[in-house]
């Protein structure tokens, strides 16, 4: 994975590199970070050399140096390429009871295999919290507490019987989608291995939406 600082701090050192045409030095980026001490800035370009989107030459002041696939748009191509593609981690996601507020603040970057992913646009991943999907079988994969859920945020008119990310007054749930063919109502049903977990009737008064169907687990 690519944390969002690490990725901040990489965009700050190809765009300057690019404006310059030298690397910033260790303290230009804890200036940049407004960052009292540099050794958090060498943990996060550790990090990146590691991961092999930064490379380090000894005994310069400007030390850094962009390997040619440098960018997060470079390693999603070569990923792809390579049969995986990187998919921007948003948070959490409750499989129980609505409790997380759905901000989609990038947190990582997660390798997903191109079985689970066929295209790059609209994917993401949240990370499954609770325990109300655990029986739900995604390609005989369950929804378990810490799990990945890939979510195609492009499907947005889901039929019954699909497993959706579902945003009600703010809060996301993982769920499975129903539709009372009588009253054309939406439920909301848990799939779990717990008896407290009821389906969720969606009234006309809630704030509702589909945020995407679920296409794939990558297990804890």
């Amino acid at each position: 994975m690519l944390t969002k600082r690490q990725k901040q701090v990489l965009d700050f050192i190809t765009e300057y590199s690019r404006k310059n045409g030298i690397s910033p030095t260790i303290d230009e980026i804890r200036k940049h970070f407004r960052l009292n001490s540099v050794a958090t800035i060498h943990q996060h370009l550790e990090s990146l050399r590691s991961k092999g989107y930064l490379d380090r030459l000894k005994n310069k002041t400007r030390s850094l140096s962009l390997p040619k696939k440098r960018s997060v748009s470079d390693l999603i191509s070569k990923s792809s390429r390579s049969g995986f593609a990187l998919v921007p981690l948003l948070g959490s996601a409750n499989a129980g009871p609505a409790t997380f507020f759905a901000e989609e603040n990038i947190e990582a970057y997660q390798k997903v295999p191109r079985t689970i992913v066929r295209k790059q646009s609209g994917i993401f991943a949240v990370r499954v919290d609770g325990d109300s999907m655990n029986k739900a079988s995604i390609d005989g994969n369950n929804l378990e507490d810490g799990d990945l859920a890939i979510i195609d945020s492009e499907y947005k008119s889901p039929k019954s019987g699909d497993y959706v990310l579902a945003v009600r007054d703010g809060l996301a749930n993982l769920k499975k989608f129903l539709r009372d063919q009588k009253t054309g109502d939406v439920i909301l049903i848990s799939e779990s291995s717990n008896p407290k977990h009821k389906p969720i009737k969606v009234s006309s008064e809630d704030d509702f939406m589909i945020n995407g169907r679920i296409i794939g687990v990558v297990k804890r």
